[in-house]
């Protein structure tokens, strides 16, 4: 019986995750993933200054480093890489599914941030910071359309990535369904809102919230708007000014904080 292309698809999407491998590189991304222990460490090349630097996080990764001279840095990286003499290949994180990120036991009420074809990679590492620091369950992407993991976004996260669950799903509407099946409220950011953040929010902050985010530019797609069940709008004094989407995660996660 000829499988359908949806397994087919599906198959070849793991095959290819199997043999994927990242190249992190400066020395807060670097040091936290030598000090992850669900992080599978490859290789380690590094300047004898930024050897010195990492210390302790090399020994206890059990990596042998590969000393370089800073003039001929042997890690294949883009040449405008700020790598501060230190680069590690690794294999990608998993984080499980859906709902192992989503019900796992958090600070308050869970809140999880979606992103709706987020591409920038400094955009999506500086949201995973804010989320770590206001202890989000998650930040999810869609498979395609989406910033996925890289260096760029590892030096950008500051060690986040290491610790703060990134997920990215086939379909961004089946998430969001997912999710209010287990009982987040699904709240989409639209600068046209009639409603607050709070207002939304009044008399539900113990429920589990996600917040969903658009792009820069062209916002929600139509059938995420959709999705929603409410959309609401980030209160800018006079209504003047506007935020880029990392910047407007951070206040939004602020703002609907449990």
């Amino acid at each position: 019986m000829k499988k359908p292309k949806w397994v087919i698809a599906k198959e070849q999407d793991k095959r290819a995750a199997a043999n994927e491998t990242v190249w992190l590189f400066g020395l807060h991304a670097v040091r936290d993933a030598l000090l992850n222990p669900a992080r599978v460490k490859l290789r380690l090349v590094v300047t004898r200054n930024a050897l010195e630097r990492l210390g302790e996080a090399v020994e206890q990764a059990a990596l042998t480093p590969e000393v370089c001279d800073p003039r001929k840095f042997a890690a294949p990286l883009d040449p405008q890489s700020v790598h501060q003499g230190a680069a590690l290949e690794v294999k990608p994180l998993d984080w499980g599914s859906l709902d192992d990120v989503a019900l796992r036991p958090g600070h308050g009420a869970p809140r999880i941030v979606l992103l709706d074809r987020v591409t920038d990679p400094h955009n999506v590492g500086a949201i995973l910071r804010s989320a770590e620091v206001f202890g989000a369950q998650a930040v999810v992407a869609v498979q395609r359309h989406s910033a996925p993991e890289t260096g760029a976004l590892a030096k950008t996260a500051s060690g986040a990535l290491e610790r703060q669950p990134y997920l990215r799903v086939r379909n961004l509407s089946d998430a969001m369904d997912a999710l209010k099946s287990m009982g987040y409220l699904v709240l989409g950011l639209d600068g046209e809102a009639e409603q607050t953040i709070e207002q939304a929010l009044q008399g539900k902050r113990d429920r589990p919230v996600a917040l969903v985010m658009g792009a820069e530019g062209p916002g929600l797609r139509q059938k995420t708007r959709e999705t929603c069940d409410a959309l609401v709008r980030i209160d800018a004094a006079a209504g003047f000014g506007s935020l880029n989407v990392s910047n407007a995660a951070a206040v939004a996660l602020y703002a609907a904080r449990g």
